[in-house]
């Protein structure tokens, strides 16, 4: 399959950003605690797209908008940093501007026991409020490599805007609702989702460190 016949680029875009939109703007009593530490707390409720969970996600970052989304949108910063992401490579590129095809794989969760999985998303960053939004949706492409199993994200996305009293700190909140497929069951899917997420917030803001 070639990047010409994926769906157009500028529709996929405009779906997948207001979706996000959407939940960006589910109120305080939809969501359930699934995970808290001191500056990172996790929520979740029943995903609308699949069977499993939408996760949102949200901290206090040191740095400005375009900095933090420069390390979490596809390209070389985010595999430097993401302990999770053990490859990732910009397989297609599109005409409009943020838009573009990335496949990556992921190490094993758990001991393992989650086996190393593999995604292939096109990703769509673009201004939102004062500061981004970066998201995207997995899409079927290409073949499956041998050794990892295939998932699927279902709509996700980070909001990035600076905090009105301090510009130089942003409030990152993300929805995450990753099928990763295989048989495995709900309860061991919720702890490594809460735990993946909390470490996001903590290798990124070491990485901005740097």
């Amino acid at each position: 399959m070639e990047v010409e016949t994926l769906p157009n680029s500028q529709k996929l875009a405009t779906e997948v950003a207001s979706i996000l939109i959407n939940y960006h703007s589910i109120g305080k009593d939809e969501w359930r605690v699934a995970k808290e530490t001191n500056d990172v707390t996790v929520w979740r409720k029943p995903s609308e797209e699949f069977g499993g969970f939408l996760y949102k996600t949200q901290g206090i970052v040191k740095e400005t908008p375009n900095r933090i989304v420069d390390f979490i949108r596809p390209g070389p910063c985010r595999l430097a940093w993401d302990s999770l992401m053990t490859s990732m490579d910009i397989v297609g590129e599109f005409e409009q501007q943020g838009c573009c095809l990335m496949q990556y794989t992921t190490a094993g969760q758990l001991w393992n026991v989650i086996a190393p999985r593999e995604f292939i998303d096109f990703s769509y960053t673009t201004d939102y409020q004062d500061g981004l939004l970066t998201c995207g949706v997995s899409v079927e492409y290409g073949e499956k490599q041998d050794s990892f199993v295939r998932g699927f994200n279902h709509p996700c996305g980070w909001f990035c805007i600076p905090l009105k009293s301090d510009p130089d700190h942003s409030l990152l909140t993300g929805f995450i609702q990753t099928d990763l497929r295989g048989m495995l069951p709900q309860t061991l899917v919720n702890t490594a989702m809460g735990n993946t997420l909390v470490n996001f917030y903590n290798d990124l803001r070491n990485a901005l460190k740097t």
